[in-house]
C-alpha cells in the first residue's frame, strides 16, 4: 500500500517516549510528516531516539512554536488539507464513524492540558476514540495509533473503490 496523505502536528507533549511512539507509528503507516509544536521533543532529543527505533530519521518533520503556527503554515502550503483534532469535545465523532478526508492532518494534544484552545479553535472538527472505563483516557501513543489506523483504513477503501 502506498503512503497515507496524514500529518501529525502534536502540540506541546511533553514525553519525549511517547513522541517516539508516534513517530514509529508515522513511519508504520505511511505518514507524510511531522510538525513538533511547542516543547514538543524532536529529532536529536536522546530519549526520542530510543523509543523512535530510527524512525526518526524516516518521517519528515517540521517544528514549529505553536500549534497555531503549524496550523496556520498548514493552511496557507496545503489549503486543501483537513485538519482534525484528538480531543473528547462534546461534537467529537469517533475516529472509526468519521468521514475521512485526504489529505489531512490529526492534531494530538498535550497530555494534561489537550490542544490548545487556539488551535482547537482552527481545526475542522475534533475526533475522539470512545471511553467506556472510569479513568475515560488513554496515552496519547496509544491514541495516535488507533487514530492513524482509522484513517489508513478509511484511505485504503477511497483508493480501492473504483
Amino acid at each position: 500500500m502506498n503512503a497515507t496523505p496524514i500529518i501529525f502536528i502534536l502540540d506541546r507533549l511533553r514525553s519525549a517516549h511517547n513522541v517516539g511512539n508516534i513517530f514509529r507509528i508515522a513511519d508504520a503507516v505511511g505518514a507524510v510528516e511531522i510538525y513538533g509544536c511547542g516543547y514538543t521533543p524532536m529529532p536529536g532529543h536522546p530519549k526520542l531516539a530510543k523509543t523512535a527505533m530510527g524512525a526518526e530519521t524516516m518521517v519528515k518533520t517540521q517544528t514549529f512554536p505553536s500549534a497555531v503556527e503549524a496550523i496556520r503554515h498548514l493552511r496557507a502550503t496545503q489549503p486543501d488539507c483537513k485538519i482534525w483534532a484528538v480531543e473528547p469535545t462534546s461534537d467529537a465523532v469517533c475516529a472509526w464513524d468519521h468521514a475521512w478526508e485526504f489529505p489531512c492532518a490529526i492534531v494530538l494534544g498535550n497530555e494534561a492540558l489537550g490542544i490548545h484552545p487556539e488551535a482547537l479553535a482552527l481545526c475542522d472538527g475534533t475526533i475522539a476514540l470512545p471511553m467506556l472505563g472510569e479513568k475515560a483516557s488513554i496515552n496519547v501513543g496509544n491514541c495516535a495509533a488507533v487514530v492513524a489506523y482509522a484513517a489508513v483504513k478509511a484511505h485504503a477503501r477511497a483508493v480501492l473503490t473504483p
